[in-house]
């Protein structure tokens, strides 16, 4: 399938920088490092790490980063960036990696580009510890409906509102900006749950956050008015072994 990722990857790189676009560097990138760091986690798997931004970010304390990513471009960048790092390339539906060999699995704005979700999630899953955790940045599902379409403005181009149009309805769509164009998927909140529960992953944590305190004025006031991301984490159940119960006296 053709997603747009390959085209778009010089685009992307020079968009992204080195410290991120507004939302990562001053909405996702502060809690998504505080709770990967409260983990406390050996092995980390970053699935979907782009030009591998967040693996850099949580390298250091003698952990274990590794970066998958399927478009060649961006593994590339990761690795000139990072000469020392591990980086890969790899779907999120196929995960080449042995049975519970993670602490923690990093999903950062990903599902949003996962044709087969329910595979993405069980690989995940699969790849995780007893008791390690999978953590999600996510679009929330109140912009996807209509990413493509954007905001609804008047006559002079100010925003009047965010529309949100057949919520229920799984679609793939194309959007773009500053030169990138790449296919996207919008899924209401239960079809990410239901995969995340079938996968026998617990919620243990959720949050929709807003921009801190030093994130740009104008910017952050306009965020205010449509929050664009959620944060969750998902624990993996330990697992208990089956013990003969005991013996019963009378």
């Amino acid at each position: 399938m053709d997603n747009g990722w390959t085209r778009s990857a010089d685009a992307w790189i020079a968009d992204m920088g080195i410290h991120g676009d507004f939302g990562r560097r001053y909405v996702l990138d502060p809690v998504m490092q505080a709770r990967a760091q409260a983990a406390s986690p050996a092995r980390v798997l970053d699935v979907g790490c782009g030009e591998g931004r967040f693996c850099r970010m949580l390298g250091g304390a003698g952990r274990s980063i590794t970066g998958l990513d399927p478009t060649p471009a961006l593994i590339r960048a990761a690795r000139e960036r990072d000469p020392h790092g591990c980086y890969l390339r790899g779907r999120a539906e196929h995960l080449p990696f042995r049975d519970r060999a993670f602490d923690l699995v990093v999903s950062y704005l990903t599902l949003i580009d996962i044709p087969d979700i329910d595979a993405a999630i069980s690989e995940m899953a699969r790849v995780l510890a007893p008791a390690g955790t999978l953590l999600i940045a996510n679009l929330t599902n109140f912009v996807t409906p209509c990413a493509d379409r954007g905001w609804v403005t008047d006559e002079r181009g100010e925003r009047l509102h965010y529309p949100i149009d057949n919520y229920l309805d799984d679609r793939a769509m194309w959007v773009g900006w500053r030169g990138i164009r790449i296919l996207n998927f919008h899924r209401p909140m239960r079809r990410y749950f239901r995969a995340l529960l079938d996968a026998d992953l617990q919620l243990t944590w959720f949050d929709e956050p807003e921009p801190i305190a030093s994130a740009p004025v104008e910017q952050a006031k306009g965020y205010g008015r449509v929050p664009w991301f959620a944060v969750m984490e998902w624990r993996k159940r330990p697992h208990v072994e089956n013990r003969p119960s005991a013996p019963t006296t009378r």
